[in-house]
Order: C-alpha cells, then structure tokens, then sequence
C-alpha cells in the first residue's frame, strides 16, 4: 500500500507540474511588457521532452536490472517502435499549436476524451471490436465535450470564434494521432509481449523520437526553427528552466505510470491518471484565472461521469474474471485429490 501510495503522490507531483510548467511554456508571453514574446518552437519542445525522457527511461531500465536487449528484439518489433515514435513526434506539434487558438482548460477535457480516438483507431486500422458499454462511454464523453464547447462564452469576435474552431481541428487531429499511437502500443504488447516491456517501450518510443525530431531540425533545408529557439535562449533565458523541468517532469512521470502499470494493473492506473487530469484542469482555471460558466462545468461532470463509468466497469469485469479464475482452479484441486488418493490406495494394496 505505502509504495502504491508513493506511485499516485509520484504521479500527480510530477504531471500537475508538468501540467502547469506546459500551459506557462506555451502560453504565457516571456520578457518585458514592452516586447512579450512567446515561445512557439515546439518540434524543439518536444525534442527536448524526448532526450530527457530516454535518458530517464536508461536510467530505469538499468535501474531494474535489465538491458535493451539488442541481439533478441525481433526486427518487426524496431519497426513498430519506429512508427509509435513517428506518431508521437507528429502529434504533439498539433497539440502545442491547438494552445494558440483554445485555452488550456479545453485542451485537458479533449485530452481526456482519448477514448474516442483511440477505439476509432483500434476498429479501423486492427478491427478490434469492444463492448457496448464502452460506446455507451464515447457517446457521453462526445456530449460532455459538446457542451462545454456550446456554453463558451460568444463574447468574441468572429475572428476569434473562427480560431478556436481552428484550434479544435488541430485538437483533433493530435487525439487523431494519440489514438493511433494507442493502439499501436497495445499491438506491441498483445503480439511482442515475450520482448516488450513498458520500460523498453518508454525508451525506444523517445529514443527514436529524439532522433527523427532532430533530423528534422538539422536536415530541412526550409526550417530554421532550431536557431530561432537558441536565439530565443539566449534573449529570454528564463525559458530554459521552464522548458527543462518541463521536460524533467514529463520523463520522472512516465517512470512513476510504468511502475503502477506493471506493479498494480491499468485499473488503478488508468483510476490514478483519470483525476489527475481532472485536477490539472481545475489547477489551470485557478493558477491561470479562467473561467468558467455553469454549463461547461456540467459539460465537465459528464465528461468524468462517463470516464468513471468505463472505470467502474473495468474493475466489475476485472473481479468477474478473477472469482471464475478461482472457481476454476477450486474445480481442478476438487477433482485432482480423489485421483491421487485413489493411486495411492493402488500403491497400499
């Protein structure tokens, strides 16, 4: 129980950080108030994120005692890996550019609708079919979203309704892509699970980030983003210790879901990083002073109604699952005795 416990303070310390360090980083004007300039050099963000993040992720591996296991990882298996990490360097840029248009709070509840996506893609590019209740789920997450969406304030000009609508395309193609990259995790896992491991996958995944990201950087011949940002740097070196502990933060806390998922099942997990979500955007409307109207925290309930709903289904099936486990190993030691006791009558005569 106590290293659980230190799973879920290790979570939320490190995320409602990294949380908060990602709305400052990719919203707030840095300088003076003359000249307030923003940080909008995200391929380079997420370069950053992906070096800490598989430094760390060396760290852990060794940590637990394993290796990369180079000379036994199948050659199907560095090709999916390859493509997770393609799907994660291409999603995040939207991610980051969808901030420019909507705020942070609407960020975190379409974050929190990945269910969407991610069953799209699993149907779509795995045919993988789910249960009903599940859809059940995705119909009351899409609801929740919409409300929040329509009781938005229409105190905006229409240049700025005709950004946020473009600020949704761009969240939703970064959910898009989250989705895929989803299931082709859980692909790893169900077919390369002898190989695979969280740890492996966190280290690849950002590994091969890394490498993509910076050759993008340095091979384009059209990009210069990678000098504005060290110019950027170097005018406004408060944005160094933004970026890296935003990086730092991201990379400790995928250590913290790793460990829960492998100790303690995607139940608790999924429970655990479920309300953080829900605590980063309420720390976001207070930190940041947003606000909202009472029809989009309605639109909020629903959203997390639906998301405990899928939760508290899980662990009903997941019990099921177990007690029919146990009956049946109850049923085998019941018909197992009486033939090892009737051998043993055999022996005695």
């Amino acid at each position: 129980m106590l290293r659980f416990t230190l799973c879920v303070i290790g979570i939320y310390t490190c995320f409602l950080t990294w949380g908060v360090v990602q709305e400052r980083v990719s919203t707030t004007p840095y300088g003076n108030e003359e000249t307030p300039k923003k940080f909008k050099f995200f391929i380079v963000l997420n370069l950053i994120q992906s070096i800490i993040a598989a430094f760390v992720a060396l760290v852990y591996l060794k940590a637990c005692g394993r290796s990369l296991n180079l000379k036994t990882t199948p050659r199907g298996l560095y090709l999916k890996y390859a493509q997770v990490a393609l799907f994660n360097c291409i999603g995040s840029p939207f991610g980051y550019a969808a901030l420019k248009h909507i705020d942070y709070p609407t960020m975190i509840l379409g974050k929190s609708c990945k269910l969407v996506p991610v069953l799209l893609m699993n149907f779509l590019v795995y045919r993988r079919k789910f249960p009903m209740h599940k859809y059940l789920c995705v119909a009351l997450v899409t609801a929740g979203v919409s409300m929040f969406m329509l009781y938005q304030p229409s105190t905006k000009k229409s240049s700025a309704a005709t950004s946020s609508t473009w600020g949704l395309f761009l969240l939703c193609t970064n959910l898009c892509i989250d989705g895929l990259t989803n299931a082709t995790q859980d692909r790893i896992f169900s077919k390369f699970n002898h190989f695979a491991s969280g740890q492996h996958l966190m280290f690849y995944m950002n590994a091969m980030g890394s490498m993509l990201s910076a050759g993008f950087l340095l091979l384009h011949p059209y990009n210069d983003e990678l000098q504005q940002a060290l110019s950027f740097f170097q005018d406004h070196p408060a944005v160094i210790r933004d970026v890296l502990l935003f990086g730092f933060c991201g990379a400790v806390g995928q250590c913290f879901i790793f460990y829960t998922l492998q100790h303690y099942g995607s139940l608790r997990l999924v429970t655990v990083t479920v309300t953080r979500k829900l605590f980063t955007m309420l720390l976001s409307v207070f930190y940041f002073n947003h606000t909202l109207n009472t029809g989009q925290w309605s639109g909020v309930a629903l959203v997390f109604f639906a998301i405990g709903i899928e939760a508290y289904i899980g662990k009903q099936q997941k019990a099921k699952a177990k007690k029919a486990l146990n009956d049946s190993m109850l049923v085998n030691e019941k018909t197992a005795v009486p033939q090892l006791d009737a051998q043993q009558a055999k022996k005695l005569l």
